[in-house]
C-alpha cells in the first residue's frame, strides 16, 4: 500500500435508506467469514432502532431497508464506488447477531453480495495482531466518519483518545468496554485499534518489540457514547465481533 495508512481505507462509509431516501451516515468495515466476506458495523445502524429500548431513531418514524456502502474500487486505491445491500430478504432481516446476547451487542455482521469492481481490505478482528498492550490510559484510535466527514475522497478520520476501563473486564455485564474519545454522530460502527507509528512499542506481556513501521491491533467496534452528556464511549470487544462473524 502507498503512504496512506491501511486503517484508513478499511473504514467504509455507509448511508441508511429508506425507499431510496437517505435516513443516516454511519462506519463500517469488512471482515472475512467462513460463508465470505461480511461488513460489520452496529446493529442500530442496521436496525434503525435504539438498541436499549427499541425505539426508532430516526425523527421521521422511519427504519432503513437498504445500506449504501462506498467500497474501495479494485485496482484503484483512492477512488470508490457505491454498492447497495438490501436489509431484508423475504421479509426477514439479512444480518446477524451475537449468537448469546442477541442485540444486546450493538453489532451485525451484513453478508456482501455485490462487489464486483470492489476491492476488499477486511479485518481479520485481532487474530494475527501484534499484541500491542492496551490497557487503561493507553491510546487508541476510532476510524469512522464522524458527521459523514472524510478525511479527502471517502478515506477515514481518526479520533485518538484513551482505554477508559480495563478491557478484560466486561462493562455492564456485556462483552464491552470504555474509551474516553471525543466522538460525534457518523462514528457508530468504526473500528477501533491500537495504532503505533513503529519502533519500540510495549505489549500486552509486560515485553517490547521494534517494528519497523506502523503496527495496529484491532479491539473492537465503537457504538456512541454512554451518554450526550459524557465522552466515555462503548467498544465492543473484537471477541464479541469475532463470535458474530463466526455466526453468518
Amino acid at each position: 500500500m502507498t503512504a496512506i495508512a491501511e486503517p484508513s481505507v478499511k473504514s467504509l462509509l455507509i448511508q441508511m435508506e429508506v425507499n431510496g431516501q437517505p435516513l443516516s451516515i454511519g462506519t463500517a468495515f469488512v471482515a472475512e467469514s467462513k460463508q465470505g466476506p461480511v461488513l460489520v458495523t452496529n446493529w442500530h445502524n442496521a436496525a434503525g432502532r435504539n438498541p436499549k429500548n427499541g425505539q426508532i431513531i430516526s425523527a421521521t418514524g422511519a427504519v432503513p431497508d437498504t445500506i449504501v456502502i462506498l467500497h474501495n474500487q479494485a485496482g484503484k486505491l483512492g477512488q470508490w464506488v457505491p454498492r447497495k445491500e438490501p436489509l431484508q430478504a423475504k421479509s426477514k432481516k439479512r444480518w446477524f447477531e451475537h449468537p448469546k446476547h442477541g442485540n444486546k451487542v450493538d453489532c451485525v455482521a451484513i453478508p456482501l453480495t455485490d462487489l464486483k469492481d470492489v476491492q476488499l481490505y477486511p479485518y481479520t478482528l485481532g487474530n494475527t495482531d501484534p499484541a500491542i498492550r492496551s490497557g487503561p490510559a493507553d491510546t487508541v484510535s476510532v476510524v469512522g466518519f464522524p458527521f459523514g466527514i472524510t478525511g479527502g475522497g471517502a478515506l477515514a478520520v481518526w479520533a485518538t483518545g484513551f482505554v477508559a476501563s480495563e478491557p478484560d473486564i466486561d462493562f455492564d455485564n456485556l462483552p464491552c468496554f470504555l474509551i474516553d474519545c471525543r466522538s460525534r454522530p457518523g462514528q457508530s460502527g468504526s473500528a477501533v485499534i491500537a495504532y503505533r507509528s513503529g519502533g519500540m512499542v510495549a505489549l500486552e506481556d509486560g515485553s517490547s518489540a521494534a517494528f519497523s513501521g506502523p503496527v495496529s491491533r484491532f479491539l473492537g467496534i465503537y457504538s456512541g457514547r454512554i451518554n450526550d452528556q459524557s465522552d466515555l464511549g462503548i467498544v465492543w470487544k473484537a471477541s464479541a465481533v469475532q463470535e458474530i462473524v463466526n455466526a453468518v
